[in-house]
């Protein structure tokens, strides 16, 4: 993968992620879209990698050879694998300054409308679509975020996912 995320720390942020100065501007950015992100490559080797990880070796994941002849005519990202990507990507579209800690809550709703061929390159686009306040130095979020497939007309996954951010202070 590329670089690492840290929300504290404000020099891993790339250079073209909206950064929002505390809260207040998070508030306010509900409803808009962001990215899309660079291009990211989902090749054969994190599709084994992954395979390895979750146990699942299913042959039109991880066969190149079987898979030729199967529904995709390639080896095919998990829809997992590509769910897994959405917080990586995310974090590359913007940074909120103030955040000591952000946390993965869960997800509202998933799906995987299209397949991500081995050696696709894909990438993200997210809208804010609800925020709320968890106590004094805490927000919720939900952020849908498309997952699309470089040359393909529908996207690979579209998830909202849950997130919390803690603040050192409210502001």
């Amino acid at each position: 993968m590329s670089a690492q995320i840290d929300l504290t720390d404000p020099s891993s942020t790339p250079a073209h992620a909206t950064v929002y100065a505390g809260l207040a501007a998070l508030e306010a950015a509900v409803g808009d879209e962001l990215g899309p992100t660079e291009w990211f490559v989902v090749d054969q080797s994190r599709i084994d990698g992954f395979a390895e990880d979750t146990l699942d070796h299913q042959w039109i994941h991880v066969d190149p050879e079987r898979a030729a002849t199967g529904p995709y005519g390639a080896t095919v990202a998990h829809g997992f694998l590509t769910l897994s990507l959405v917080p990586y990507l995310v974090n590359r579209l913007r940074r909120v300054e103030g955040v000591t800690m952000g946390v993965n809550y869960g997800l509202n709703k998933v799906r995987f409308p299209a397949p991500v061929r081995a050696g696709s390159r894909v990438r993200a686009r997210a809208t804010m679509v609800g925020l709320e306040r968890i106590g004094d130095a805490a927000v919720q979020i939900v952020t849908r975020t498309t997952i699309e497939v470089d040359g393909e007309e529908k996207p690979a996954c579209v998830a909202d996912l849950v997130a919390r951010y803690y603040f050192a202070d409210s502001s």
